[in-house]
């Protein structure tokens, strides 16, 4: 699919709301191209990721919640048929058995902004969209806080880094197949901010084919259900990992960190010539939005679009190949400033349409 957004919006995940409908019409009156379906972590623990997003390893007890902790009980003595068991539904759902898919899908009480979502296209039908975006935490953030009854940090244990990464596949298959659905191409972004441990001294035993050979499975995946894949990191990265990586979305925030991508732009020019896009996290969430305006946002972006074309860049590439976003998801932030956030990421990508005719 030759994928040129010329400047369309869309969101990160989360936002501050407990119940689904307002999060649904601030996304419908600010990102009708690429609505994406509304994460809402203040409804509590049941919409965090381990309910949304390895709940099959929770009910085949490959998970456990012990007192405060969620832990993986590999001293068990039934965790080798437990192993068994997955595996067998996994290889079931990578060969299309939808029935073995279905058991990767979010419960209906930990992603209600999914549900409500589809319910919403379902019954409106979709408007103005030309794409429907999906989003999941990513391995290495995911692996990094969940441990085994042990103590090891499960991205550490080969078994444990398997089962997420397995598990992350194919409920993004999942979700790509159920958003395809309503007859329109798909967005799935991977959540990633885990993946700035890549190159720490902290870290050294992180590999370049691990952060990689991670991801790939889940942009398989992705790709198998007809999907498009990207990767959101709100900090400063080695871009190149992504850029040499089989996604088609690059996502940062800009605002903090645009200047980051200066040192790969070697890496950034051969991904853009070969049909990559970039997403422009430019709308800061912060209380600085507050002080911020469309037009100040877009001298920013062109300052450094600039300094990108100087290293060899197509600045018409460049825009065409340009999606506009907030810096990060909104979840933690007071609704009036997630309005705000909205509204300047609906401006700011009407400004830069413009400029990508």
């Amino acid at each position: 699919m030759k994928f040129l957004p010329r400047g369309m919006a869309t969101g990160i995940g989360s936002m501050p709301f407990t119940q689904p409908d307002p999060a649904l019409v601030l996304i419908g009156q600010n990102l009708p191209e690429i609505p994406h379906w509304p994460q809402l972590p203040r409804r509590g623990a049941d919409e965090g990721f381990v309910r949304q997003f390895l709940d099959p390893l929770v009910r085949l007890g490959l998970l456990e919640k012990r007192d405060d902790k969620v832990i993986f009980p590999v001293d068990n003595p039934e965790w080798p048929q437990r192993l068994t068991d997955f595996y067998s539904t996994y290889l079931s759902a990578e060969t299309g058995d939808t029935e073995a898919l279905r058991q990767f899908a979010f419960p209906r009480e930990s992603a209600a902004g999914f549900y409500a979502f589809m319910e919403q296209i379902n019954k409106n039908g979709i408007g103005g969209a030309k794409y429907l975006k999906g989003h999941l935490a990513g391995p290495l953030t995911i692996g990094f806080q969940l441990k085994d009854e042990r103590g090891r940090l499960a991205y550490y244990e080969e078994q444990l880094r398997d089962l997420l990464v397995k598990t992350l596949a194919m409920h993004a298959r999942w979700q790509a197949v159920e958003l395809a659905g309503a007859g329109l191409p798909v967005i799935i972004f991977v959540d990633e901010p885990g993946i700035r441990v890549y190159g720490s001294s902290s870290y050294i035993t992180v590999t370049r084919e691990m952060v990689t050979g991670d991801l790939n499975a889940i942009f398989s995946a992705i790709h198998a259900a007809g999907g498009l894949t990207g990767v959101h990191s709100c900090d400063a990265i080695d871009w190149s990992v992504l850029f040499e990586s089989d996604l088609d979305i690059v996502n940062l925030d800009t605002y903090q960190f645009g200047d980051s991508l200066i040192p790969y732009a070697r890496e950034m020019k051969i991904y853009l010539e070969r049909g990559g896009i970039m997403a422009w996290g430019i709308v800061p969430t912060l209380e600085l939005a507050f002080k911020e305006s469309a037009e100040s946002l877009l001298v920013r972006l062109e300052k450094l679009w600039a300094e990108l074309t100087s290293r060899g860049m197509d600045r018409q590439m460049i825009l065409r190949q340009s999606i506009i976003t907030p810096a990060c998801g909104t979840g933690l932030l007071e609704s009036e400033l997630a309005e705000k956030i909205y509204r300047l990421t609906k401006e700011v990508a009407e400004k830069v349409k413009v400029l990508a005719q």
